[in-house]
């Protein structure tokens, strides 16, 4: 059971200052966008009727803070953060949801040594989780664990893969990792992304998984960053080990994709600057472990955007330009140092997830996302879209 969704443990250490948008879904209404202060929330239907619109603004921090002068909240902020767990709602108060809509939800894959190493082993490995501690040795040993200085795209990268090719030992995930081109991919369909006190979904034929705490950037049409998010990458190693070719289904299944709790929008107290040197931690807990099936379990992990190997733009410009455009926008998941090799249920095997874990991605200066892990075909299936989302809208008069 998800516990303490509350202000102390879910918003920025500096709340009163950060202008934060989410979106709530009120029972009969449907999905609404709203400000997210502390003392309550706020509807924002009179400056945009989705997200994706209110980041076209010039300046959505000073738009959003314009709107709300003198209104009365929909809600109080602490009744709607405890009724975000999925498992204690109640229809008669608002739930907050992800608080993205129409924008395209994009990922870029190897940013971190650890992670492009880690993806390595599952190559070799081919899904196979018994395999990976040995070929961690092997691999770690040959190429080393710190690829740090070696920039993407560089002479210094092409000569390192010229030497790796001859030994055998070069990987289609050191060539996005160190090479010209990042791995920009779709991590799920517009609407799909589920928000704070959700259940995140694991294929119910994996048995070798894990989350990946990332920032996400909210991108609008024009490329414009104007503000992020914490996300959670959920992962099927086995499956995507087996081959890349598999990456959809190792990504993209129900409830595999969690935004939240809110976008921090960009202004003078917060901008890009400040991203580049977040660190994200991560807390998994749950029961399981090499001693016992019912022990509890938990793992701590931390993650700093000081060691990404792409600048958050750089990725931007990978994702949009003259070859490629989103009318609607983009969230783009950033990557994750995260490497789960803390062995769980058996020596060797290192981590997965098991139903049931409580998983929390926090950064002080966004906020925590926390979410539950299930098995996707036993989580609520997605069937709220954007032709919902348009009649909601139109019967509200939202679109006038």
């Amino acid at each position: 059971m998800l516990k303490h969704l509350d202000i102390s443990t879910v918003f920025p250490n500096d709340v009163r200052r950060a202008v934060l948008v989410g979106r709530v879904w009120i029972e009969g209404t449907g999905a609404v966008l709203v400000q997210v202060r502390d003392n309550g929330i706020y509807d924002l239907s009179g400056i945009a009727a989705t997200c994706s619109a209110l980041l076209q603004l010039p300046d959505p921090a000073s738009s959003v803070r314009k709107s709300i002068a003198g209104q009365v909240p929909l809600a109080r902020t602490a009744a709607v953060l405890a009724n975000s767990a999925h498992d204690a709602r109640n229809k008669d108060i608002p739930w907050f949801i992800a608080p993205c809509d129409l924008q395209a939800v994009k990922a870029a894959g190897v940013t971190f040594v650890a992670s492009m190493l880690e993806r390595v082993i599952e190559e070799q490995a081919r899904g196979d989780a018994s395999r990976a501690s040995d070929l961690r040795r092997e691999i770690v040993a040959l190429i080393g664990d710190d690829l740090s200085h070696v920039q993407p795209g560089s002479p210094m990268a092409e000569k390192l893969k010229a030497t790796l090719i001859a030994q055998g030992a070069w990987s289609q995930y050191l060539e996005v990792g160190i090479g010209p081109d990042a791995e920009i991919f779709t991590k799920a369909q517009p609407m799909s992304a589920v928000g704070l006190g959700a259940e995140v979904g694991i294929h119910p034929r994996s048995a070798w998984n894990n989350p990946e705490p990332e920032i996400v950037l909210a991108v609008n049409s024009f490329g414009q960053v104007k503000g992020v998010a914490l996300g959670n990458d959920v992962n099927l190693r086995d499956f995507e080990g087996r081959s890349a070719l598999l990456l959809g289904k190792a990504k993209d299944n129900n409830a595999s994709c969690a935004i939240g709790p809110f976008i921090r929008l960009f202004d003078e107290d917060f901008r890009l600057e400040d991203v580049r040197e977040i660190d994200i931690s991560m807390e998994i807990t749950g029961t399981g472990t090499v001693e016992s099936a019912e022990a509890p379990f938990s793992l701590h992990a931390v993650s700093s955007m000081r060691h990404i190997s792409r600048d958050p733009i750089e990725l931007v410009r990978q994702t949009i330009g003259d070859n490629h455009q989103y009318p609607d926008g983009f969230m783009l998941f950033l990557g994750t140092m995260f490497a789960p090799t803390q062995d769980r249920f058996a020596p060797g095997e290192g981590f997965t997830h098991r139903a049931g874990d409580v998983v929390r991605i926090s950064a002080p200066q966004i906020g925590s996302l926390v979410n539950q892990v299930n098995r996707s075909d036993k989580i609520a299936p997605w069937k709220y879209g954007t032709r919902a989302l348009m009649r909601d809208l139109a019967r509200r008069g939202a679109l006038a």
